[in-house]
């Protein structure tokens, strides 16, 4: 038998994952020249094609997709390994990547992970911020924090609860003595408002207190913005009433320049998860920075219990 490389294993996983020998050729900064020579190698080893190459399309045939579950067992397995001796040594090291909504990056996260990098000034987090889910498997990403009003879609990848989070509604001073302050839901009809996201450019407030009573609120906006910081400077400029994370808005709670409207009523509920491809093949660092926002982000920024 010919001598097994495991670079074609590595590389083969690589090209499945990332759907393509270009896209696998760009995550590990190499050539895909030399990408396909070491999947054409394994090929050859094993005598049976494993990706149907055309101009057009990139498939992988019914052997590739059994021998893939094996390869990438395989690589899992030395990942672990490695895991396995870097976990012995005092400082954790190497690259963590991971993906957020902007207003995570802010406002949910950002002080925990100050305190990890200071905590392991070795460790390296490279953070990508943006509004759209993103494929962990094919960009390679370790790990994700998503908000979300509903479950999450049953996958492959792994769920875990960080916090809830509920949204209430706030204003400044200054526009609440100008226009009067609410009593009661219905008083929020025709006030200024601002919305949280830009598509659709309308919006309506689900109320909820704690008795179990419901209602729901029309309105339309004067400013749409995904951009949090922005809606809350204009809420304080007296530009109307926003709903927001309660957590986005405690530094102006206390400063006084945003006060909460209707504090009986809750304005929407939603949960954060830490959503990771897989628990095996995690490196120290990866396993050590999900270990951080897991036991300490719900206490940060969680509602309080009851």
């Amino acid at each position: 038998m010919a001598m097994i490389d495991l670079n074609d294993y590595f590389y083969f996983v690589h090209v499945v994952e990332k759907r393509g020998f270009s896209p696998a050729a760009r995550a590990l900064n190499m050539p895909k020249s030399r990408l396909s020579r070491h999947v054409s190698q394994l090929e050859e080893r094993l005598d049976t094609r494993l990706i149907q190459r055309t101009s057009r399309q990139f498939k992988v045939t019914e052997t590739g997709e059994v021998f893939y579950q094996h390869a990438r067992a395989l690589i899992e397995e030395m990942e672990a390994a490695e895991a396995a001796i870097q976990s012995r040594k005092e400082s954790l090291s190497g690259r963590v990547t991971m993906s957020c909504s902007v207003g995570v990056a802010q406002f949910a996260i950002k002080d925990l992970v100050f305190e990890f990098l200071q905590k392991h000034p070795k460790v390296n987090v490279v953070q990508q911020v943006t509004s759209q889910s993103v494929d962990l498997v094919s960009t390679g990403i370790d790990m994700a924090v998503r908000g979300h009003t509903e479950a999450l879609p049953d996958s492959t990848l792994i769920q875990r609860h960080l916090a809830n989070v509920s949204w209430h509604l706030f204003a400044s001073p200054e526009y609440l003595a100008r226009t009067g302050t609410p009593q009661s839901p219905y008083d929020l009809f025709k006030r200024q408002s601002l919305k949280v996201g830009w598509q659709p450019a309308t919006g309506y407030w689900n109320l909820e207190n704690k008795d179990g009573q419901k209602t729901t609120v029309p309105f339309t906006p004067q400013l749409c913005s995904d951009d949090m910081t922005t809606l809350k400077q204009a809420a304080a400029k007296g530009l109307g009433i926003v709903s927001m994370p309660a957590y986005t808005c405690r530094d102006e709670l206390n400063d006084g320049s945003l006060v909460r409207v209707l504090p009986e009523w809750v304005a929407g509920k939603a949960q954060l998860s830490l959503v990771t491809p897989s628990r095996r093949g995690q490196s120290p660092s990866v396993r050590a920075l999900l270990d951080y926002l897991l036991n300490n982000l719900n206490a940060r920024i969680g509602d309080p219990p009851g």
